[in-house]
Formats: C-alpha cells, structure tokens, sequence
C-alpha cells in the first residue's frame, strides 16, 4: 500500500532523538478504533505507533491538544512524537497491547477497575478549558439519541416510526437531556471502557482514543467503564462499585452541594441509558454504512443495559413498553441476536 510506505518514508525522518537511525522501517497494522485511523506498529528500538488518520475525517489538532492536557494532568495518553497536519501522519509512544477486556475476570477485576478509577479521578481533574474540551451540551447530546432512532431503528431494524413513536422518544431524550445537564461538568473522556485501556508495566494505565473528549457529566465516563459495552458484570457489584466511587468523588466536583445516594445512582444510570441509546446507533450505523460487521455482536449486551434501566424507572415505563411490545419482536429475528 503506497500511503503506508510513504508513512514509513516520512516516520523514518521524523524519529525522535532516542529511537535508533534505522535505513527502512516495517509498519505492522494494530487493530484499530471505531474510527477512520489506521494504526501500525513500527520495528524501531523502542517501538513507536504510526497512524494514518485522514485530515478530511479526524480532528488531529484536537487529538494533540487534547493528548497534551491530559498528559499535563498525569493521564498516560501516548505521547507524540511528530504530526504532519496536512497529510494525517502522526508518530505516537507505544503503550503495548495488553487491553484490559482480556484480562478482566473475577480474580483482577477489583485490581484493573481500582487502578481504571484513580486514572479516571486524574482525568476529571483536568482543567475543564472550553478552548480545548468542547461542551458536552444539548445539542450533542439530542444529535447522539437521534442516531437509535435513524440507524438501529429505521437502518438495522427496518421498522418506520410514526409521529406517537416519535414523541415518545423525544419525551423520553429530553429526560436523560435533563438529567445529563443537571450533573457536575467535567472533563469526560466519552469512551472510557476495557478497549480503550491498557495495563502497562507498574500497574500504570494507558488511556487511548481520547479526541472526542468533552466538558460533561461526571458520571459519564464511571458508566463508560462499569457498564462497559462489550463485558458484563452483575447489576449488584456494578452499583456498588459505582456508587463507592460517585461518593469519593462527589467532594471535588458538587461545589458543596448535598446529594444522596439516590441521586447519584439515578444520574449513574440515566446517564448509561443515554450512552448506550447512543450506542445501538453508532453499532449499527459502523455496520450499515462502514461495513464494520463485528460490533453487531455486541449488540444484545447493549440492549440489555438499555432495558435494566426502563424497567427500573417509573418515568421510562411506556419506553420500556413500546421496547417490548415494538422493537424486541423485531430484534428477534436478526442474525445477530441471542438471548441473554
């Protein structure tokens, strides 16, 4: 492939100081995000990360400003090495590759999620500077929700909502809109999960695929993590987890506010109905339009979060109702569907 020969060309010029001269450099392809980058890793002494990542798709200058204030708050986000703006090249550390989601299980999960939560607190204690971290406001968040009803409703499902239907949503967006916005606004990373997390040497965390981070609730990040949407963990030891943390980090962010345990547990899970709306959308529409067929797997977990929290809360039982009686019978007969 001539892009990626001409990414070495460029990376073999662009090597920091302590990485050895080489004469040719071999790029093998890392597997990737959701996203339009393409990730190789470089047989340099250490090994460095290349990327290609198209100016016209991905904001590079948001993911080096970002990476910046991140790093500056003690969050180890790759460092960067070298940038070409106008080509999309980009030079990174190399973190490893020992994501968390392999090595999750009954014996490790209080070890990684303890050392997943002190990095989140050095993350929500990042300057929240609107020049950077963009707002995480109404607009974007209603944008987000709409994505279910175009892309796993119409798109995925084949089903075309009519005007009750769609109030409906829009009843039940503008309650999770209310919620979000009620909550203390911090730097979120917007996709803080197992995937996005790597286990380095020391027991220190690698945190990736930050440039979408925004200036938003605090609990977003928190349900990123522990309902994480690609393993799952019971309700019980979620919520407790959760609110251990929502309790320690209330102190830095509630401006001396009282809030109960209900509160925090409420905005904990509204906020994870929120995402993984979302997420239904932004699955099927990576298939549908992307042709990234293995996130359709992951699906039925994402439902089952969605249902745990309408059939929880009083003001989501005609959404829980339309679910059952109008989207599962549909979800039913999709190759990709398995009971949970």
């Amino acid at each position: 492939m001539a892009e990626v020969a001409s990414l070495c060309a460029w990376a073999r010029e662009s090597l920091p100081d302590f990485v050895a001269a080489v004469s040719s450099i071999r790029a093998t392809p890392v597997t990737g995000d959701a996203g339009f980058r393409h990730y190789y890793r470089l047989d340099t002494a250490p090994s460095l990360i290349a990327v290609i990542a198209p100016p016209e798709r991905e904001n590079n200058p948001a993911f080096v400003v970002k990476g910046r204030a991140l790093r500056h708050a003690g969050v180890h986000v790759p460092a960067v090495h070298a940038v070409d703006y106008e080509r999309g090249f980009m030079l990174l550390e190399d973190l490893g590759d020992q994501l968390f989601l392999p090595l999750l299980g009954a014996d490790s999960q209080a070890l990684l999620y303890g050392a997943a939560e002190r990095t989140l607190y050095a993350i929500q204690r990042v300057p929240p500077d609107p020049e950077i971290f963009p707002a995480y406001d109404e607009r974007l968040l209603l944008d987000e929700m709409a994505l279910f009803s175009d892309w796993f409703v119409e798109g995925l499902l084949g089903l075309r909502l009519d005007g009750a239907e769609r109030q409906l949503l829009a009843d039940s967006f503008a309650i999770l809109l209310d919620s979000a916005l009620a909550q203390p606004q911090v730097v979120v990373h917007r996709d803080y999960h197992s995937r996005n997390l790597l286990w380095m040497a020391g027991g220190e965390v690698g945190v990736v695929d930050f440039q979408d981070a925004v200036i938003g609730p605090f609990t977003y990040d928190l349900v990123s993590l522990l309902k994480d949407c690609y393993i799952r963990w019971p309700a019980s030891q979620v919520r407790a987890r959760a609110l251990d943390f929502l309790r320690r980090a209330w102190p830095a962010v509630g401006a001396g506010q009282v809030v109960d345990d209900d509160q925090l547990l409420a905005w904990f899970d509204l906020m994870g109905l929120q995402r993984h709306i979302k997420v239904l959308g932004i699955f099927a529409r990576l298939w549908l339009r992307d042709g990234k067929a293995r996130y359709l797997d992951d699906l039925p977990l994402v439902l089952r979060y969605t249902l745990e929290v309408t059939q929880h809360y009083t003001e989501f039982a005609q959404l829980n109702q339309w679910l059952g009686d109008r989207l599962l019978p549909a979800v039913e007969t999709q190759p990709w569907y398995r009971p949970w």
